[in-house]
């Protein structure tokens, strides 16, 4: 596919607020290179390949399997299928190297990017995004799975029966309400496919008429559609309702973590979309300022805390929330 000079990516140097939140709304995503230095990314990439051992194992029941696109999961893995393609709740407190997840997940390093992609300098927005507006939602990872596997096109939260009116009404309630990444931990990751632009639309005629496994979904607009390319340390920060696909290489390893943080302004809108995957069966588990971040300033502590407790609210507010797609 073309590219475009407007895809340049950033770094964390280069990647002003403004600019950052400029393209994630034209384009529904921004790549930030090496996020992550080498001395951070190591801790982080052995607790990755312990965790996914102990998932591929069957000793950890929070996984995505093969075969299934959407929550729920089975709770174990079928190595017949080709076994699994995620690990959930990498904060889970019972997971062993949740504490080393939870650093990354509530450090700065990510959510700087968050707080800008967060914030509104637009008359009437809602200002500069602070710790405490931050709610803590979803952290997972993505894994290569035992044998060839694809992601059908999708949104994340609007089904793609939905009508051209049902689509504009849900992905105007959802924008702005949430931030959500991939964060690789290999160099060549390359499974997520976009459609550029494609989170302020409604899908075109071509689009809908499309097979769910389509290479190019609308020749006339194949120049929007790419494939992001990361090596490690590097993130992509994208719209979940952008028309997407995943497309896993079974031979190439792929360690992505991937996380969403909410704004606590959008937080009904976001409900569903996190609490379908379980993290409420056991967040207020957590202990956060008690241990659950290592040796980490009282900084990071007290954000983690809070991030949690707006979550534990969000959920006993929230009530039955069923699930966004099935499949």
């Amino acid at each position: 596919m073309a590219s475009s000079p407007s895809l340049t990516p950033f770094t964390p140097a280069s990647a002003s607020a403004s600019a950052l939140r400029e393209q994630l709304h034209r384009d529904g995503f921004v790549i930030v290179r090496k996020i992550l230095s080498p001395a951070e990314l190591e801790p982080l990439r052995a607790a990755a390949a312990r965790t996914t051992a102990l998932a591929r194992a069957g000793n950890w029941p929070h996984i995505r399997t093969v075969g299934k696109q959407f929550p729920p999961w089975p709770s174990k893995p079928d190595p017949g299928t080709g076994g699994i393609w995620g690990v959930q709740h990498l904060l889970h407190p019972d997971l062993p190297d949740s504490n080393v997840f939870a650093h990354s997940y509530f450090g700065d390093a990510v959510l700087h990017i968050v707080k800008a992609l967060l914030s509104s300098s637009s008359e009437g927005g809602r200002g500069e995004c602070q710790d405490d507006d931050l709610v803590m939602e979803l952290y997972n990872m993505l894994v290569r799975p035992d044998a060839p596997f694809e992601l059908r096109w999708h949104r994340d939260d609007v089904p793609w029966t939905a009508t051209p009116e049902e689509e504009l009404a849900r992905l105007e309630a959802a924008e702005h309400a949430h931030a959500q990444w991939n964060l690789a931990l290999c160099d060549g990751d390359a499974s997520l496919v976009v459609v550029r632009g494609s989170h302020r639309r409604a899908r075109t005629e071509a689009e809908r008429a499309a097979g769910p496994y389509q290479t190019t979904l609308d020749e006339q607009n194949g120049d929007d559609q790419l494939t992001v390319r990361l090596d490690a340390g590097d993130a992509v920060f994208y719209d979940n309702n952008i028309v997407h696909r995943g497309v896993y290489d079974y031979k190439q390893e792929r360690l992505s973590l991937h996380g969403t943080v909410g704004h606590r302004a959008g937080s009904a809108a976001r409900a569903r979309n996190v609490l379908q995957h379980g993290v409420g069966a056991w967040v207020d588990q957590c202990d956060f300022a008690g241990g659950g971040l290592g040796d980490d300033d009282d900084r990071i502590r007290q954000r983690a805390e809070g991030m949690k407790e707006r979550l534990v609210q969000l959920g006993r507010a929230s009530g039955d929330v069923g699930f966004s797609l099935d499949g």
